[in-house]
């Protein structure tokens, strides 16, 4: 599944994800960006959110901006477990 995600990195409202009406995301983490870190979180955060290994969290475009693509393979349904 491909999500088109707007980051919002230093914020204090963070860590949070909001969807928005056209199916985008907003993610909220507090983490600054530089180095890497804000996307680090976002991985992190997102992997917990649809409960998925943070390797099957894959960002596609937009690694030095604020709006990405990011790829969320192999989600497992619920009721399989």
């Amino acid at each position: 599944m491909k999500l088109n995600i707007t980051i919002k990195p230093n914020s204090t409202k963070g860590p949070l994800i909001e969807m928005q009406d056209d199916g985008s995301l907003v993610v909220y983490v507090r983490e600054i960006a530089a180095d890497g870190k804000a996307n680090e979180a976002l991985i992190k955060l997102l992997a917990k959110h649809y409960k998925v290994p943070k390797t099957n969290i894959t960002i596609l475009r937009g690694h030095a901006s604020r709006h990405k693509v990011v790829e969320v393979s192999q989600l497992t349904s619920l009721d399989d477990k």
